[in-house]
């Protein structure tokens, strides 16, 4: 088991370059938010932030928890609106090294905390996720609802495990379909391989991935998946049109996955989140082993 529950309680703080910020005795309450796993950690120990960006496709990819409707949208992450972040007098802004651009600009209104989850140097994004939601729990005064938080991620996880030992498991590989020819295949070192390794199901794509962890691979590639009893899973949100073209499709009837039960569609959840993406997976996994047992 890749983390135990040592480690999930613990974290990396290595792996966070998070700037040491000082508030005084005020802990930040007007926060925005330009990434989705900060937003919903922030909403997970008690804090709302009062903007995020891509606000308008929270229900698309990130589904729960609800967005409230008093949260602004940004619009793009590359393109936030900086006027509404300056009506909105935030006392704290969070960003990552995805939208790190902004950030000298971000400065100039607000102090800007940057967590490192997704990053060039690698390595498993769960513990990051872990360590960066203490990192989070500290900024914002709520170090006590981070441990919380943190503590139920790890029970749930224990329980998916449980439930799944029970009923037992076959391997998985766990796709996005990016066109009818074309998948984004997750694996190490991505939030979804490493919670399926911690509620103890195999990942049948064993090749290691980009450090987002994903590949992107023509669906003939799925044929070097050999273990018949391997399942193919493919999360929404599925494009409209993928479907009917694969049921045409002469490529992909040779598949092994193109036999009846071989393939799911499930729910989706924020694959480049952090742990309330990570518990919506564990759950929707958990749900799928027990209804295929």
């Amino acid at each position: 088991m890749p983390f135990g529950r040592r480690q999930l309680l613990t974290g990396i703080a290595s792996s966070l370059l998070a700037p040491r910020l000082s508030f005084g005795a005020q802990a930040p309450q007007r926060i925005i938010s330009l990434d989705y796993g900060l937003a919903s950690t922030a909403m997970a120990l008690g804090v709302v932030p009062k903007a995020i960006a891509a606000g308008a496709d929270w229900d698309r990819w990130v589904i729960e928890p609800p967005l409230p409707p008093e949260v602004a949208d940004l619009g793009s992450p590359w393109e936030v609106n900086f006027e509404i972040i300056s009506e909105l007098k935030p006392d704290l802004i969070l960003n990552t090294p995805y939208g790190g651009a902004l950030t000298p600009r971000l400065q100039e209104i607000a102090p800007v905390l940057q967590l490192e989850v997704y990053t060039a140097d690698g390595g498993d994004i769960l513990p990051k996720a872990i360590a960066a939601t203490r990192k989070l729990g500290e900024a914002l005064g709520r170090n006590a609802e981070a441990a919380q938080f943190i503590l139920e991620a790890d029970t749930l996880f224990d329980s998916c495990r449980q439930r799944i030992a029970k009923v037992g498991s076959r391997p998985v590989a766990m796709v996005y379909f990016m066109d009818p020819r074309h998948v984004r295949i997750y694996t190490s070192p991505g939030l979804y391989a490493n919670v399926l390794k911690r509620i103890g199901m195999e990942n049948a794509w064993t090749a290691e991935g980009n450090f987002w962890g994903f590949e992107t691979i023509p669906i003939e590639n799925l044929a070097t998946i050999t273990d018949p009893e391997a399942r193919l899973i493919a999360f929404d949100p599925l494009l409209p049109d993928v479907m009917p073209i694969l049921e045409r499709s002469p490529l992909w009837q040779t598949l092994p996955f193109a036999r009846h039960g071989h393939l799911t569609v499930l729910p989706g959840s924020l694959m480049f989140g952090m742990l309330n993406d990570a518990m919506r997976f564990a759950r929707i996994m958990t749900d799928y082993a027990e209804a295929s047992a």
